[in-house]
């Protein structure tokens, strides 16, 4: 039954065991012991790695190789940083041990509570056995002293006397031996058993302790793996920081120009509005759904094919703002204008200094696909794209030429569990893996790259006030209807003279990580069969040129009249009816959220977030329809049909 033995020398088996299992809980605690000891020994490591980066501030800054020390204070402090993680990693090991030790001390005091009787039978089946030699031994002699006698021919008597000793001696031999099987029967029974218990207990401690060592390994390891980035990095910042650079760089800090000089001794200054605050304004231009059936035929083929077949490509863009206003169009051509408030804290960027932490601005704005097939709410297809973009002031070229080794602008982009596919613009990023876990994906820019993206875009328009530089895309996780913001259904009812048309809207704020209202919303139905006539629930828009009804409606949210739930209805007078049910196109917006969650976190100093902008909004948003069959065609029932 158990590899364990059941008796041991003497029947000292249990005691054995049961001290092999406490054993156990003393190696745990060495255990924890040699991890805490570690971990201290890393804290203490990285304590100076931290104090010999932070001594590079006292080396010398004149000359050509001092953007060099830069270098190497950012490699020394991620250096300390990937020790410090291992330190966290190991505290919360640490942790792990000292419950199971708690949870295996219970165990044992359970374990000695039901391994009592054991126990007992043990003492019983070791006094007995004692007795049971005693009596043994007492038997051979009586026996002895009774055949000695007769053979030396003592008197009867005597030899009667020494018999009645035997037999009594031998009576309560047996008696023993009785007992002693019996005593033993019930030891081997509870020892089986008892055995076999310690035998998982030890089991189980095993395989516990071998878990414990393989997260210890694994997070040394990990650490392994993170500085060999750092040094890799390391190794390319040296390698982008060429004789060349560094030379220019002096040039630029220390020299007065490239141009001899005219006979004025003031230059002109930056323009007197940077500093004065900026509307934001949006405008988005509806586009049409094409005329005729036929057109819709080919508008809803084509958002199949394109909602199905999304594929993101990397962006490598760098686009630049004008002073005022920048200019986008989204990926059905319309424009949108933006227009930041470089009210931000800290100094103006055209007079930032080299020692201030930087601002840069970050925009999430994402596209959200639709297509709903009638009424049925699997049959729901659903695409978000998402956008991710930097701007950084004009200021910064200013910094970055005096500074040829800038700090490594990091940072984490949050809740990536949410995302089906990142691309971000591979000339620019780098993953960094020592910021990343399962929700999470850490990059660091390219500096390199970077400066020259900006300087160049920077000669290209120098009267811009920013840059905006796209550096990642991504695409969303979606569940069918369950991802959208406002989920649709539309009905139609057509007869040869009139069509009646309800659309059912209903307010999703579970599609939204911070829910918020859905602005600008418009629904536009193209309608044939020769309207002479509308009245609609609530009021619309009858534009007779192009045969289209449009609803212009108040913002969408769980704060309005039943939580953003309602219907329109409209009816039609027709000429030369049926209507054939059309496809409908809505458009809606939102400021200040996401679908998808996504957030960014700047990492390490040198810059700091000025402003997030969070948005998004309707691309391709079509609805098919349910159809009412007129009662004349049904048997005097009315009927849908998807």
């Amino acid at each position: 039954c158990s590899h364990f033995g059941s008796c041991g020398e003497k029947n000292n088996g249990f005691d054995v065991l049961y001290h092999n299992m406490k054993h156990g809980q003393i190696s745990s605690k060495e255990l924890t012991e040699f991890i805490r000891e570690r971990s201290t020994i890393e804290e203490t490591y990285a304590r100076s790695m931290t104090k010999l980066a932070k001594s590079t501030g006292n080396f010398s800054q004149l000359g050509t190789f001092a953007p060099v020390w830069d270098v190497f204070k950012s490699s020394t402090e991620k250096l300390a940083g990937c020790h410090l993680e291992l330190v966290r990693k190991l505290q919360e090991l640490i942790k792990e041990v000292q419950r199971y030790v708690e949870e295996q001390a219970k165990a044992h005091k359970k374990t000695k509570e039901e391994v009592a009787p054991t126990l007992e039978a043990v003492q019983n089946i070791q006094t007995i056995s004692q007795a049971l030699q005693k009596s043994k031994e007492n038997y051979n002699a009586k026996t002895l002293d009774q055949e000695r006698l007769r053979k030396e021919g003592a008197t009867q008597r005597d030899v009667d006397k020494a018999g009645v000793k035997a037999k009594k001696a031998t009576e309560t031999y047996k008696s023993y031996v009785e007992k002693y099987a019996t005593a033993k029967s019930e030891f081997e029974h509870r020892m089986t058993e008892t055995a076999q218990k310690f035998q998982d207990i030890e089991e189980n401690h095993i395989l516990q302790m071998k878990e414990i060592i393989r997260s210890y390994s694994q997070s040394v390891e990990e650490t392994h793996a993170l500085l060999g980035e750092v040094q890799n990095e390391f190794v390319r910042n040296i390698e982008n920081t060429s004789e060349e650079n560094l030379i220019q760089k002096l040039a630029e800090t220390k020299g007065t120009g490239k141009e001899r000089p005219e006979n004025s001794f003031y230059s002109s200054s930056d323009s007197e509005d940077e500093d004065e605050p900026r509307k934001f304004h949006v405008e988005i231009k509806p586009v049409q759904p094409n005329n005729g059936m036929h057109q819709n035929r080919a508008t809803i083929d084509e958002l199949k094919a394109s909602i199905g077949n999304i594929i993101l490509s990397p962006s490598t863009s760098v686009r630049n703002l004008h002073p005022k206003q920048l200019r986008r169009c989204d990926t059905r051509g319309r424009q949108r204008h933006f227009s930041f408030s470089g009210t931000s804290r800290g100094p103006s960027p055209v007079t930032l200094g080299s020692l201030d932490a930087l601002p840069i601005a970050v925009a999430f704005t994402e596209t959200v696909n639709a297509y709903f097939k009638g009424a049925d709410p699997s049959k729901c297809i659903v695409k978000i794209t998402g956008d991710m973009t930097l701007s950084f002031p004009m200021g910064i070229i200013k910094v970055f030429t005096t500074n040829p080794s800038p700090a490594t602008l990091t940072f984490k982009l949050m809740n990536t569990s949410r995302l089906e596919q990142i691309l971000p613009n591979q000339q620019l990023l780098h993953s960094d893996s020592s910021q990343s876990n399962s929700d999470c994906k850490g990059y660091c820019f390219n500096m390199q790259a970077l400066m020259s993206y900006l300087r160049k875009v920077s000669e290209q328009n120098p009267s811009a006030s920013y840059f905006n530089v796209d550096i990642l895309k991504y695409q969303v996780l979606t569940d069918g209807i369950l991802s959208t913001p406002l989920n649709l259904a539309v009905y139609w009812k057509c007869t040869p003279s009139t069509t009646d048309l309800r659309l059912d809207y209903r307010y999703n704020p579970d599609s939204m990580t911070s829910p918020g209202p859905l602005t600008n919303v418009q629904i536009l139905v193209p309608v044939d069969g020769g309207v002479t006539g509308m009245q609609s629930i609530p009021n619309s828009v009858w534009n007779s040129e192009q045969n289209k009804c449009l609803w212009k409606l108040n913002d969408i949210s769980d704060k309005v009249d039943n939580d953003g739930s309602g219907s329109l209805r409209a009816k039609f007078e027709l000429s030369n009816g049926p209507s054939t049910p059309s496809t409908l196109a809505v458009q809606f917006m939102n400021e200040g959220s996401t679908l998808s969650g996504v957030d960014m976190e700047l990492q390490g100093s040198g810059y700091r977030l000025s402003l997030i902008k969070k948005r998004f909004a309707t691309g391709h948003w079509l609805i098919q329809c349910c159809r009412w069959v007129p009662s004349e065609d049904a048997g005097g029932k009315h009927i849908l049909i998807t």
